[in-house]
């Protein structure tokens, strides 16, 4: 992909240093801000520079101001000496746990629309999901040109949302001890600041990854067998709960086809959705001797498998299990979007639209050449699809592609 203009960069660079010297407010960290290591990416050359610390807010101020990062991180982790180079000699102390939901770990039908990629080896390139291997010259290292569009969105709040009842309810975990974050791009950070999770090592955080993506859970615990005892009672806590959760959501929404895509067939199907309600009683009561005739072990099983899926929330289990990791600073902008990372309170989140309240520059138009863009939303304005136009453009949303390389200052 082609590299921004100097002229263009030099834009992009004042409007970041505008913004950090006015809305600094917005920057900041909730504990620990002496004992984290902070790190940031060159816009010019994308170079990181890591184990910086600082005393106060002023000196991250005058530092944001001074070098101007696309991109600005800080640790996870608690350290004794945050500023060392050596992570061995850096005196680990602890960390919070940290979720990263992204629309780039769930599929969504928008990708091929608006995502791209592009072969290293020979310049091949398509549209939506990425290959394995390239189809011209069986390369495996691709440039990915993704977009933050509405359903990638809707997707990754949705994912945050079975994430949050998960901590809450299966964990226990208390509200004030959860943050919530638009991450500026394609997803949402959660952060747990608890002390029961700060001293807990990768091996740990990894089975709580696996929890919360019901990875290697037996369903053969699940079966129709094991239900009769009356386990299956959705007054129960955990997975057993969620399992019986999810097989009465495709039951009472699900149509034929539906069920036939989870591969129920369709005469059992008919059957499921015209006795929806006895079904739905019978389960839940443990009586999987009333059930209509059809629905035996295998269709339950598929129904099982099914709500797996749609229980599970969709992480980044990488980040989640990582006890060194580095995840953006609040309130900093995104180097590709130009949009903040924004605090989110549980009780806004179903209403957040990240498209008006990520928004960091709201005054001004520039004028832009757009070389390939698709529809798009800011605030209650709607741009676009662009190719090969010269445009004016607000400043966020000429700031939005600039960022995905996808225009360049007009001359």
């Amino acid at each position: 992909m082609r590299e921004m203009s100097d002229r263009t960069r030099s834009f992009v660079q004042d409007q970041f240093r505008k913004y950090y010297s006015n809305c600094f407010e917005e920057v900041g960290i909730k504990s620990g801000f002496e004992q984290r290591e902070f790190a940031a990416l060159s816009m010019k050359n994308r170079m990181m520079v890591r184990h910086k610390s600082f005393r106060t807010m002023n000196e991250l101020q005058d530092f944001l101001c001074s070098m101007i990062p696309s991109d600005m991180y800080y640790s996870s982790s608690y350290y004794e000496q945050p500023d060392s180079p050596d992570m061995g000699s850096k005196g680990w102390i602890g960390a919070d746990l940290i979720f990263d939901i992204d629309a780039d770990h769930i599929p969504t039908s928008c990708s091929k629309i608006h995502d791209k990629w592009t072969c290293v080896n020979c310049g091949f390139n398509g549209r939506g999901e990425q290959p394995q291997k390239c189809p011209s010259c069986t390369g495996e290292k691709f440039e990915e040109d993704t977009w933050p569009c509405e359903e990638c969105l809707i997707s990754a709040k949705g994912e945050t949302k079975k994430l949050l009842d998960m901590l809450s309810k299966d964990f226990g975990f208390s509200e004030k001890d959860i943050d919530i974050f638009f991450s500026g791009h394609r997803g949402y950070h959660v952060h747990v600041e608890d002390e029961t999770v700060k001293y807990l090592d990768s091996i740990a955080r990894k089975e709580i990854a696996d929890y919360v993506t019901c990875l290697g859970l037996n369903t053969n615990l699940y079966t129709l067998e094991n239900n009769e005892s009356g386990n299956a009672s959705l007054k129960n806590i955990g997975w057993r709960n969620r399992i019986i959760q999810g097989i009465s959501c495709i039951i009472l929404n699900g149509k034929i086809g539906d069920l036939q895509k989870i591969g129920v067939k369709r005469n059992t199907a008919e059957i499921i959705v015209k006795n929806k309600e006895t079904t739905l009683k019978n389960l839940n009561a443990a009586k999987p001797h009333a059930l209509p005739k059809g629905l035996g072990t295998e269709t339950y099983r598929k129904l099982v498998e099914h709500s797996k899926k749609s229980q599970s929330a969709k992480i980044d289990t990488v980040v989640t299990t990582d006890v060194h990791r580095l995840i953006r600073l609040p309130g900093t902008l995104h180097g590709k979007t130009g949009f903040k990372k924004v605090r989110i309170s549980i009780e806004s989140l179903e209403d957040f639209d990240p498209f008006k309240e990520a928004i960091a520059f709201k005054e001004g138009t520039i004028r832009t050449i757009v070389s390939d863009a698709p529809k798009f939303r800011l605030n209650n304005e709607e741009f676009g699809p662009f190719r090969n136009e010269k445009v004016e453009l607000p400043i966020a949303a000429a700031l939005l592609l600039i960022c995905k390389k996808r225009a360049e200052l007009a001359t």
